[in-house]
This record gives C-alpha cells, sequence and structure tokens, in this order.
C-alpha cells in the first residue's frame, strides 16, 4: 500500500506541476542557485550594509566621505580606470585582426590558439612573478635591448605603471582574442562572399559586414576584460607601486584591512568599485544599442 500512496504522491506532484507551468527540470538550477546566494548575493548584501555602518560611529555615510574627503584615497579611482581602460581597448582591437585571419584555415592554427590559451591557464600571480624577473633591470629584456644597441640604460619596467599594463595585456588579450573568434565565427562567411562577388574590397568587407555584425560582441568582450582589469589586484602589487601611481581600488580596499583593520571601509570601496564598474558596462551596452540594433547573432542562423 506504502508504493501505491508513493506512485499516487508523484502523480499528484507531476499534475500540479504540470497545471503551473512549471518544468521539473528548473529544480536543476536549485544547487546553482544556492551557491550564488552563498558566495555572491549574501556577501554583496551583507557588505553594503557593513559599509553604512563605520568603525568611527561617523553616520551612514561616515565611510563614504571619508573616502571621496581623502585626494589620495580619490586618486585611486582615477588610477584604476588609467589602467583599465587601455588595457580593455587595446586587448579588444588587437584580438580583432588575429581572430579574423584565424578564423579561416590557416596553417598551425591549433598551435597558435594552444598558444594563447597558456597565459589563461598560468594565472595574473605566476606570469606576474615571471614578469618582474623578465622586466627588471638585469632581466631578460633589458639585457638583450642593451646588447643590440637598442637602448644605453635599462628601461624601468618594474613598480610603475607600465608593470601592470603589460601584465594585465599579457593576461587579458588571450580572454578577449577567444571571446571574439567565437563571435566572429558566428558570422556568416556567405554574406562576404556575395559583397566580393559585387566588387567590395576585403576593407571594405570588414568596415561594412563584419565589423557592425562584431559590434555586439565586442561590447560584451570589453565589459568582461574591463571588470578583469578594474579589480586588477596581484599585478599592483607585485610590478606596480602600491604607494603611487598603482595606488589602485583593490590595494586601496586591502590596505584598509591589512593596515586599519577597517572593514567597514574596505566594504565602502568595494561598493564604490561595483558601482564604477556597473556604469561603465551599462555606458557601454547603451552605446552599443545605439550603434548596432540588429540581430546579434552574426546572421548564421
Amino acid at each position: 500500500m506504502s508504493a501505491i500512496d508513493a506512485s499516487k504522491s508523484s502523480l499528484n506532484l507531476k499534475s500540479w506541476l504540470a497545471e503551473h507551468g512549471i518544468d521539473r527540470l528548473l529544480f536543476l538550477v536549485i544547487p546553482a542557485f544556492l551557491a550564488m546566494l552563498t558566495f555572491f548575493i549574501y556577501p554583496t548584501i551583507y557588505g553594503t550594509y557593513l559599509s553604512f555602518h563605520p568603525m568611527d560611529k561617523s553616520g551612514a555615510l561616515g565611510n563614504y566621505r571619508s573616502f571621496f574627503g581623502d585626494p589620495y584615497m580619490r586618486d585611486s579611482i582615477w588610477n584604476t580606470f588609467r589602467i583599465a581602460l587601455p588595457v580593455s581597448v587595446i586587448n579588444v582591437f588587437a584580438a580583432i585582426p588575429l581572430a579574423v585571419r584565424l578564423r579561416h584555415r590557416v596553417r598551425g592554427k591549433r598551435t597558435i590558439n594552444t598558444l594563447l590559451v597558456i597565459p589563461m591557464s598560468l594565472g595574473t600571480v605566476l606570469i606576474a612573478e615571471g614578469l618582474s624577473a623578465y622586466l627588471a633591470p638585469n632581466g631578460w629584456l633589458n639585457r638583450t635591448l642593451l646588447a643590440t644597441g637598442i637602448i644605453s640604460q635599462p628601461l624601468q619596467l618594474l613598480h610603475n605603471f607600465w608593470g601592470v599594463m603589460i601584465s594585465l595585456l599579457i593576461t587579458g588579450f588571450p580572454f578577449a582574442f577567444l571571446l571574439t573568434l567565437s563571435y566572429i565565427s558566428g558570422i556568416n562567411p556567405k554574406m562576404e562572399e556575395a559583397a566580393s562577388t559585387l566588387g567590395a574590397t576585403p576593407w571594405q568587407r570588414f568596415r561594412y559586414i563584419t565589423f557592425p555584425l562584431l559590434t555586439p560582441g565586442l561590447a560584451i568582450t570589453f565589459c568582461l576584460n574591463f571588470v578583469l582589469a578594474f579589480s586588477v589586484f596581484p599585478s599592483a602589487n607585485l610590478l606596480g607601486n602600491p604607494a603611487g601611481d598603482s595606488h589602485v581600488l583593490a590595494v586601496a580596499a586591502a590596505q584598509a584591512i591589512s593596515s586599519k583593520y577597517d572593514y567597514s571601509m574596505a566594504s565602502a570601496i568595494s561598493v564604490i568599485t561595483g558601482v564604477l564598474e556597473l556604469a561603465v558596462v551599462a555606458i557601454v551596452l547603451i552605446m552599443r544599442s545605439r550603434l548596432y540594433s540588429g540581430s546579434t547573432s552574426g546572421g548564421k542562423g
């Protein structure tokens, strides 16, 4: 009888779900939702709450007044943008010609793709450690340039703005390339072939067909690259000058915790970082919708 009752309850549950338009496959989303709630949503809510409760009891906006009232802390916003924006733009536009070339059959294509993926697998910390030896005044780069007579004295590429930039370019370019390649591979090549038969040059085919269809994908690629570069921390500490031109928002938040044990100020800096990132992403997506309002599938479906 218990087996019969269990069968009836199972049928009743299926009927109730069907009546309310609920697919049982949706239950597979529950573990992912719980993980997001535990590791993202709750920390975000708690961090935002903590940012409005400063240690010095100076009021709900005390941390934000302290941050924007301190020129040194306020300059960390400019330092972060000065690094993240150029890196994101360079990575995206440098990936376009390579993705266009590797879109077709090229000898050694798999080898090239593998070499480009290696920096992603190494991680920012390991790359920063390697660059700290490679870019040093007595490192391989300066020794080679000095031996060939290209420079007369070593280049200062460490513990400044340039060291952080080089590190982010190395780690961010493969990510931008793979995304751009996936988007450009979705564009129907027959449209370019049709334009070619009408006398369009390769540049005209790229400018009027490929690039407009690629624009939505480039916007997403830029946003993802920007978010990764905007939260730079290992490179700024290991290759930059955390007390000077590499005093970015992530470093400021870490210093608030390590030197003052002020978790509320660190939370406020994190909130400011998130708001600025969302603002830039929103601007880029709005510009994308205004520049191109067609299909984002590339015309291959």
